[in-house]
This record gives C-alpha cells, structure tokens and sequence, in this order.
C-alpha cells in the first residue's frame, strides 16, 4: 500500500484527522503529566506540612537512662562510636532521609554555688554537656573555650549562652562550686568550676540547640522550693575524666529528617521503616520520634485523594475514549461511500481497515508523542506512565480501522425509525450491562479497597453506572417524546411536531453515553466538593463551637466575667475535660472494672447560649439542658461503648466518676456517638450537666472556656485566660505551686483556614477543579459530536422545509425543539449519575483524613441545581451554535445532490 497515497488522503480529510491527532494528544498528555503535577502537589502539600510544624519534631533520638561509664572506653569514645553504629542499622529508606545528626553526653545536673549566684540569692543545677561540632555553631562573645587539655586538680571549665549567664548574673571568670546538695543545701564532693567563656548562636534555629535540656534556655523551676536548671558546655576531655570518676552521665543520639528527602510517593515504606526501629531498639535504650503522626497524616489525606482522582480520571479517560470513538465513527460515516466503493471494485473485506490503519499510523503515533513529550514538560516527579501510553496509543490506533469493519457495505438503513424493536442481542447486551453494574457497586461497597491503590473494581464502577444510566435514559427516551410529538400534531404550526418528532427518532446512543460520562465527571466532583466543604464546617464546629476557644490547665471562676467585659465578646461559658478517669460503683471509689473514660462538665444553657450566638448548628441534648440540681444521679450523656459497658456491669442506674478529686453520682440519660470539643476519634466519654452539680466542699473549676463574640481579639483572650490561670494558681481553694503553661486561643474561623489549606488539599482541590472543568468541557465536545452527526441528515430535512416555504426563524424553533430534549436529557442524566455516585463512593473513599476525623456527608447545594441548569442552558446554545455553523459551511443547496445518505 503506497504511503504517498496514505498521506495524500490524510491531507484531504485533513479535519478529522486533526480531530484524532488532537484527541490522542489529550489522552497521552494527562497519562504522562496528570501523575507528575499531583506528585509536585503531594511534595509541596508534604513539604508545607513538615516545615509548619517544629523541626525538632522530625528528629529520631535516642537516648540511655542515666548510667556510669565503663572501663572499655572514655565516655566520648562509645558515643562516637555507637553514633555510626546506629545509622547504619536504620532500615535504608529512614537512613536516605536523614540530613542532620548529633549526639552529646551529659552529665547530671547538680546543685552549683558561687558569690555571683549568690549575690542575687539564685537556686541553680548545672548539667555539664560535651557536644562535637558547637564551636562551629556558635560565636565566642567572652572569654575562651573550655580547653581540651585536661589537668587535674584544674577547675572545670564550662561556657554558657550570654543570655543565660546575664540572668543568672554570671560571667566569664566567675568561680563556682558544683556537687550534690543535701535537704539544707550543704554540697557533698564538690568540685571547683569557672565560666570561661560566654557564647551566642549563629543560628538558634540550628538543631545543635534542641537536646534537651537546652542550653540557650533556663528551666524554670515547677515550685518555688526547687532550683532553676541550666546547661553548659564542656571540653570533650575533661566530661571523660568525670565521666571516669564515677559521675554519671546520659547518652544521647539525634537524627533529624530532611523535610526535602522525604519522598510523598514513599510515606508507607518510610513509616513502616520508623515502626521497624520502634520494634528492633536496642533494650539499653529509649527511642523517642514523634514524626510518624504528622507522616501517617499525610499519608492518608493522600491515598484519598489518590483513590478520588482515580475515579475522576476513569471517568475523564472513558470520556476520550467515547469522543475517540465518535470521532472514527464520524469519518468513516463520511467516507462510506468509498469504503463500499472499494470493496465494490473487488477489494477485501479488510482492505478498506488497511487502509484506515495506514492513515492512522501517519498521525496518531506522531500525536501521542508529542503529548507524552508535553507531559513530561509538567513539573514533578514522574510514574512509570509509558506502558499505558504505549497502550493507549496502540488502542486509539486501531479504532479508526475497527470502525472501517463496521461500515455497512449494502444500502443504507434508515436510523432514525422511533419503534424500531431492538435485536435479541442488543436486549441482552444491555440487559447484562445493568447487572454487571449493580453487580460491581455492591461489591465495591461489601469489599471496600485498599486507599491509594488503583483498584480495577473502583475505576470500573462509575463508567458502569454511568453507562447503565445512559441505556436506561436511551430506552425511556423516545416515549415521553411520542407523547409530546402526539400532542404537538393537534397545534397549529409544524414547528413544535416536526421537531419533537424527528427528536424522538433520533439515533444518539453512543454520544449519550458519552455526554452522560462526562457530565457525571464534572457532577460528581462538584458534588463531593460541596460535601467536604460542608463537613470542614461541621469539624471545625465541633472542634469550637462556639467563635473562639481557650484551652489551658484551671481557671478562676471569674474568669468569666473578665471575658465577658472585652470588647466585641457576647456570651461565655465553662466547660472541663478530663480524659481517662475511672468509674466507680460507689462513693467511695469501688472499681467498676471497666475500661477509662474521658469526662465532660458543659453547662447546659451556656452551652446552647454561646453556640446560638456564634451561629453554630449545635443541638444541646435535652438531658443536659433540662439538668438542674436534686436528689439522685445527675443524667449523663455517654458514648455507646460506655453505656454498653454499664448496662453489662449493671450500673446503667447508678455509677460514680471523679471530676477534679470529687466523685460524682451518674446514670445513662441518653447516648450519643460523638459530642463537640472531644476528637472524633474519641469512642468512651461520659457528659455531666455543670449546673445540675450537688453542692461540696470544692467545686470544679473549667479547663476550658468557650466565647462567642464578633469581632474577638484573640490577644486580648490569650491574656485574660492567663490573668485567670493566674488567680486561680494564688487564690483558688486548692493553691497550686506549678506554673501553669500559658493558654491557647483557637478560632472556629482559624480552624476552618487549617482544615482548608493544609495537607494534602492542593492535591485534592486539583482533582476537583481538573475534573470539573474538564467534565464540563468534554461534555459540550460530546454535545458537538452528537450533533454533527446528524448535521448532514438534518440538513436535508432543513432545506426541503425551505423549499416548501419555512422561514428562517421557524428553521431556529425547529432547531431548538429538536435538540431540547437531546440536551436536557444528557446533562440531566450526566448531573443524576454525579449526584449518586458520592452516596456510593463516600463510604469508600477515606475523605474524613481531609476534615478531622468527621465523616464526610454528601451535599447537595442550591448553586449545584442552578450550576446544572446553566449547563444544560450553556450546553443547548453550544449545540444550537454548532449546528447553525455546520449548516453554513454545508451550504444547504448542496446538501440534496450528495444523496439520502447521513
């Protein structure tokens, strides 16, 4: 077969061939270039994540009780050389992600006296530390260096922080003495120490300063009575020596992850590394990491929107390749008569397919390298995407000679016949169709899949109910129209019967099907979008419900009020948590022999009062509310798993909690799977009314307060709760000495921000966007399609019309009548399949990892059925568009001498 005759031919159908190559390109371009912009999001999402949260949180440590050195080796020695040790038997991707390492030798902070502390009356322990490689980290501001070279019966040299030593009043040159110090401060073997210089970090950032205890920070004493601890540094040489003598000492190794070697394609295989290390410690030592939890975090955001994007893709890919399909479909309708021609004039029944495939090699693997090449231009890391392009190409390679096969070579058959009674095999086909649909989502919900995986089943179902749908549509589609087209022949005028006639009889079965997929694509996304927006709402309400949250250890009862004075605040109320406490069979604390339970104290008619002030949808429960002060058990809201196990001890009547040294009387009013400010992982929880409390002797203060209030100055809040911590420390009933921590703010809004753009959400919010976006534009391709393939045949109706004297305008009503109901039905179908698919899917996608553990609920929006009708409105006039333009490159006149033939 000539290939100038190929190309020649290529050259005349020029058009549709561009319309091959254009599709092919598409296909291999999302096969190569979708994969590498989501891994560059997933990267920058990890990246995001990681670096938001505190660097020393990636480190691997590993640490010894507190231990006397042996003989083997000096102090410094072993820790060198169990360093190395350590690295070389992490798992290999754990080792490959490490960047910063380090390890010091501590000896034990002991009591330390000298005039210059004791000019300011100061309590203090000294820690001697030796750490390689902090000279290089720091700038000498006085003195010297510790000196390396050790002699005996000479002071121990030790550098400080110059911040730390301005406090402590202490300077370079200042004599101390360090040893153990009895219950009257008398020190026992005390040794002389002298500053000997003062030092400042290059970089406090620099993970050098994260060992604990830190040396550029003074520990605050947690009573009045103890001492202040600090840390110094010492030379190698003399910690040996010490170490020698008898003084014990703690080992400590740290190994801190890149935030840039950390591969998102390779979280499960760095996790389960972490857990390896876990496993295989070594028993002499104790491992703390606390990178897994924002890792698994992550990791789960991703495989789900791994697992939604694959099903975005399904639909988008199986969208192509109808329009693929169309598309070969289209040319070898308008080449027909060649095609019988040639078999005519004695060719084989294949030659015509020969000769389809020989055009098809002249463009369609040019395109697909080219769109392959394209997607290798998108930034990211790629996938081993080639074998599917390959796959791709070779499949939109033989579709235009499988259409060739397909082309009838007798007369042609009319298509457009309303009652045509279909073949036994068509029924069948269709027929199994719909069960292997129903078939497929009943499986997929029993098995449910593995998140992040590509899974066959999962991929398959949305196409198979879209495509079920479509035939459902295509078979009910003709009768409403008869009906229509019946009474439309009682009217005056032709327009409204010529139309609804010919649109019932019109052969769309394959461009259905593919409007339909597309339009379920770019639905479903919308759809599940508007799901987990909403849900993000509901989890940022029970993570607040109220405008703002202060979180911190105890308050003073008139905290409250304080609060309720600032500017903008509108309503306050208490609230107290304590997790795992016990409950008791009675008063005196009798174990009940069940598993810890968290406790909540809400006030019932604050609760409701600041949740309706903030606007929060928050149902108090009525137990809680109707609560007021009495005789008997207080009514308690409890977790299923609680009141389970009460009923089991027999203790639904009667039970006993402790909230803050007092123990409560309670009995199951009611049961309730989740409640707003406990995590939504949280399964055992007990509820009491605040206000419903019998009088004590001490009563609970809050841990908690909640505000509602616009607008809130989250300052101003930060400082009230800890003026209230404040006076609760002096003056509450039971006065504490322990410093409290300073409290947190958080603000529903701030928490919704969080939940927004964190994670893995870019990943995500791309997949919604690529999907509907392009759902949408494929849909109005289909559209297109759909109606250039009855242009011809239209086109003859028109111009026999015009003769007979219809006008130019009746010609725009018949146009719009008959492509109406083509229009609505496919979009209308496409918006029901994206509609129905979220309640199929969601149970099985793992969307709850991108709204705090809340369950993500299908959504159905008022802008969603607007979003719809415009699309039907956009998707008529693209039609009404498309064939006015076809009709005009036809010229009509034409249309009669090319024959009968569409």
């Amino acid at each position: 077969m000539s290939v100038g005759a190929a190309v020649r031919r290529v050259r005349a159908y020029g058009g549709q061939f561009l319309l091959l190559a254009v599709l092919t390109l598409v296909v291999t371009l999302l096969i190569s270039g979708v994969p590498r912009l989501v891994n560059r999001l997933a990267e920058q999402g990890l990246r995001a994540q990681l670096s938001s949260e505190p660097a020393a949180r990636r480190d691997i440590s590993y640490t010894t009780g507190v231990v006397t050195a042996t003989s083997k080796n000096t102090a410094m020695g072993g820790a060198t050389e169990r360093f190395d040790r350590l690295a070389a038997e992490m798992p290999s991707q754990v080792r490959s992600a490490v960047t910063e390492r380090w390890y010091n030798v501590d000896s034990q902070a002991a009591r330390v006296v000298g005039p210059d502390l004791a000019a300011r009356n100061l309590r203090v322990d000294l820690g001697l530390r030796a750490v390689p490689g902090i000279q290089g980290a720091s700038t000498l501001v006085e003195g010297a260096w510790p000196s390396e070279t050790y002699i005996p019966e000479r002071p121990i040299e030790v550098a400080l922080d110059v911040d730390v030593a301005g406090k402590l009043n202490l300077r370079a040159g200042s004599q101390l003495r360090i040893g153990n110090a009895d219950d009257k401060g008398k020190l026992s073997d005390a040794a002389p120490v002298v500053v000997s210089g003062l030092f400042r970090p290059v970089d406090p950032a620099n993970g050098i300063w994260d060992g604990l205890p830190q040396l550029l920070r003074i520990i605050e004493p947690p009573g009045d009575a103890q001492s202040k601890v600090i840390v110094g540094v010492v030379a190698q040489s003399a910690l040996n020596k010490r170490a020698a003598a008898g003084w014990p000492v703690q080992y400590n190794w740290r190994y801190r992850l890149g935030a840039d070697r950390i591969d998102a394609r390779e979280l499960d295989q760095l996790i389960d590394g972490l857990q390896t290390m876990q496993r295989t410690r070594p028993q002499d030592l104790t491992l703390t990491q606390g990178v897994d939890v924002p890792l698994r975090a992550f990791a789960a955001q991703v495989d789900a929107a791994r697992t939604l994007l694959a099903v975005i893709a399904a639909g988008v890919l199986a969208t192509l390749a109808g329009l693929i399909v169309l598309a070969a479909s289209l040319a070898t309708r308008r080449r027909r008569s060649e095609f019988v021609l040639l078999r005519a004039r004695g060719g084989a029944a294949t030659a015509g397919a020969r000769r389809s495939l020989a055009e098809s090699l002249l463009v369609v693997p040019v395109a697909a390298a080219l769109g392959w090449w394209l997607g290798t231009l998108f930034p990211g890391e790629p996938d081993p995407t080639t074998p599917y392009v390959i796959a791709a190409t070779v499949l939109v390679t033989l579709a235009l000679p499988l259409a060739t096969l397909a082309v009838p070579v007798g007369a042609a058959a009319r298509r457009d016949l309303i009652r045509v009674r279909p073949s036994a095999r068509r029924l069948t086909v269709e027929v199994s169709l719909l069960l292997l649909a129903g078939l497929a989502a009943v499986l997929l919900r029993r098995r449910g899949l593995t998140l992040g995986e590509v899974d066959p089943l999962l991929v398959s179902v949305p196409v198979l109910l879209a495509v079920a749908a479509a035939v459902l549509a295509l078979r009910a589609y003709p009768w409403p129209l008869l009906l229509v087209s019946r009474l439309a022949a009682r009217t005056r005028g032709s327009v409204a019967f010529l139309g609804t006639a010919r649109a019932g009889r019109s052969a769309v079965a394959t461009p259905l099907v593919v409007v339909v997929l597309a339009i379920g694509t770019a639905a479903f996304c919308a759809v599940v979008a508007a799901g987990v927006d909403a849900s993000r709402e509901r989890a940022a309400e029970q993570i607040v419900p109220a405008d703002a949250v202060i979180r911190g250890e105890r308050f003073a009862p008139d905290t409250i009020d304080e609060l309720g004075r600032l500017p903008g605040v509108r309503a306050v109320t208490r609230v107290l948590y304590q997790a795992d406490e016990r409950l008791a069979v009675d008063e005196i604390g009798t174990d009940a022999w069940v598993a810890p339970t968290d406790v909540l104290l809400v006030d019932g008619s604050g609760l409701d009062a600041v949740a309706r002030e903030s606007e929060v949808d928050l149902s108090v429960p009525p137990a809680l509310l109707a609560a007021r002060p009495g005789e008997g058990p207080l009514p308690a809201i409890v977790s299923p798993a609680v009141a389970a196990d009460l009923a089991k001890a027999g203790l639904n009547d009667s039970a006993f909690i402790s909230v803050q040294g007092q123990r409560y009387e309670f009995r199951v009013a009611d049961t309730q799977e989740g409640f707003p400010l406990l995590s939504a992982n949280t399964s055992r929880f007990v509820i009491l009314p605040w206000q419903a409390l019998p009088e004590r002797t001490t009563t609970p203060v809050p841990t908690s307060l909640l505000v509602a209030g616009d607008p809130l100055d989250a300052e101003a809040l930060r400082v009230a709760g800890d003026q209230g911590q404040a006076r609760y420390q002096r003056d509450g009933a039971v006065t504490g000495r322990d410093r409290p921590l300073g409290v947190t703010v958080d603000t529903r809004a701030d928490v919704r921000r969080e939940l927004g753009d964190g994670g893995a959400n870019g990943v995500l919010a791309f997949g919604f966007v690529a999907g509907a976006v392009g759902g949408t534009v494929l849909g109005l391709l289909a559209i297109a399609f759909t109606v250039l393939a009855g242009a011809r045949a239209r086109g003859q109706v028109l111009s026999r019309l015009r003769t007979l004297g219809l006008s130019r305008r009746q010609w725009r009503g018949l146009l719009l009548v008959e492509l109406t109901p083509l229009v609505a039905v496919s979009v209308l179908t496409g918006a029901l399949v994206g509609a129905v698919l979220p309640l199929l899917l969601n149970p099985v996608l793992g969307l709850s990892a991108f709204t705090s553990g809340v369950p993500v609920q299908v959504a159905f929006e008022p802008s969603l059925v607007a979003a719809v009708l415009a699309l039907g409105a956009v998707a008529l006039g693209f039609a009404v568009a498309v064939e006015a333009l076809n009709n005009r490159r036809l010229r009509l006149g034409e249309v009669l001498r090319l024959g009968e033939e569409s």
